[in-house]
């Protein structure tokens, strides 16, 4: 019996170790309590809107790796001969793609396929600063939309603005980071832009399977029942996530077991947290203070410490400058790894392909995520 408790207690621990994020956030939401009195109000401030979007969202996109819903855009990689073209092609790809599926979504995508195909085409010294560029495009590309990011879709949903509103906020950033990513690929190939690569394999992702189709067209229909759910902003949003939740039930049940309910936990900690010290006058009157009128930089620095996730739950509360706050969350991630968990899962991927090898991948990340951030963070606050 005590073994058994020994045993389960040890993988408890490994788990939380692991989970570094999750931990975090359940140290802080447990201290929270401690500061205010747990009372009904903290189950009633917590945005379980922003939970059931999420859950719907990362089971729905899990829905989309798992079909290979991709596959007919990832084919086309085989057919790119030059170096900074397929760069631009993995790079853009994520850009554009993290409006849509998320920004760590489109990581997942394309991440193990840059590796693959620059492996096989012998140009692996160009990996980890591709990598880099992809998760940089991934972090600017999926700020133009409020539900690019799960920061996003949580402020997206708090503020009340439009998705027209929002869209049109982000469009600066969007281009501002559209043209210097160029900039930046380009400077990788200066010495030789007509480098190329040959792939002779095509086996590069999977086949659809003709029983897959009903599946394939289910999981898109509920992804954009999401993004009107979400862009609408509906009161029926409870039976959208019921509807979701028993479709997959049905059709998809093993699908619900891949959710990321790591990352819908932490939300709720986090939520926990915000919700404790809002109800402490000591600390929200400081932070109250503090945080209004300087989101932009709070929320960079802030970052740093817990991410942009939980940053965004927390700076809330205290922010009268949506726009300011916004443009700080979405340019955290460029500072560090901790600054953006899409990071965090680029790192994760390339370490399981480079066991031993983080310490680079964390060299070359800061050194060109740094010097995209040094170009960003004075104009994005002039334009504040």
């Amino acid at each position: 019996m005590i073994g058994c408790r020994i045993g389960r207690m040890k993988q408890i621990l490994k788990f939380l170790k692991k989970e570094m994020m999750l931990t975090a956030a359940l140290v802080a939401a447990i201290a929270s309590m401690f500061l205010s009195k747990p009372d009904l109000s903290l189950v009633q401030n917590i945005d379980w809107k922003t939970l059931a979007t999420l859950f719907m969202l990362i089971t729905v996109l899990e829905g989309f790796k798992k079909e290979d819903i991709f596959v007919p855009i990832i084919k086309k990689t085989i057919k790119i001969s030059s170096m900074i073209g397929l760069t631009c092609f993995f790079v853009y790809s994520v850009f554009f793609s993290s409006m849509f599926v998320t920004n760590d979504v489109s990581l997942i995508i394309f991440v193990p396929l840059t590796i693959f195909l620059f492996r096989a085409g012998n140009q692996e010294k160009y990996i980890l600063p591709v990598l880099t560029l992809e998760n940089i495009a991934a972090i600017r590309g999926s700020l133009l939309t409020p539900f690019g990011s799960p920061q996003n879709l949580f402020l997206y949903s708090q503020s009340g603005i439009s998705a027209s509103s929002f869209v049109i906020m982000m469009l600066p950033l969007w281009l501002m980071s559209f043209v210097i990513l160029f900039f930046f690929i380009a400077m990788l190939y200066r010495k030789n832009l007509k480098l190329s690569i040959e792939v002779k394999s095509s086996d590069v992702c999977g086949e659809w399977k003709k029983e897959g189709r009903f599946k394939r067209i289910l999981y898109i229909f509920l992804f954009v029942l999401v993004i009107l759910c979400i862009v609408t902003r509906t009161s029926l949003w409870p039976f959208v996530t019921l509807f979701v939740a028993l479709s997959l039930l049905i059709f998809d049940r093993k699908i619900l077991l891949k959710t990321d309910y790591v990352l819908l936990l932490t939300f709720f900690c986090f939520f926990v947290f915000s919700s404790s010290i809002c109800r402490n006058h000591a600390v929200s009157d400081f932070l109250m203070d503090s945080v209004k009128g300087n989101e932009y930089w709070w929320s960079i620095i802030l970052s740093q410490l817990i991410s942009n996730v939980p940053a965004s739950i927390v700076l809330w509360p205290f922010s009268s400058d949506l726009k300011g706050l916004l443009y700080g969350l979405d340019s955290a991630g460029l500072c560090s790894i901790i600054g953006s968990l899409a990071s965090v899962i680029n790192l994760r991927i390339y370490s399981q392909e480079y066991p031993g090898n983080g310490s680079r991948f964390m060299k070359v990340f800061t050194l060109i995520s740094l010097a995209f951030f040094a170009i960003v963070v004075i104009p994005q606050w002039l334009m504040l």
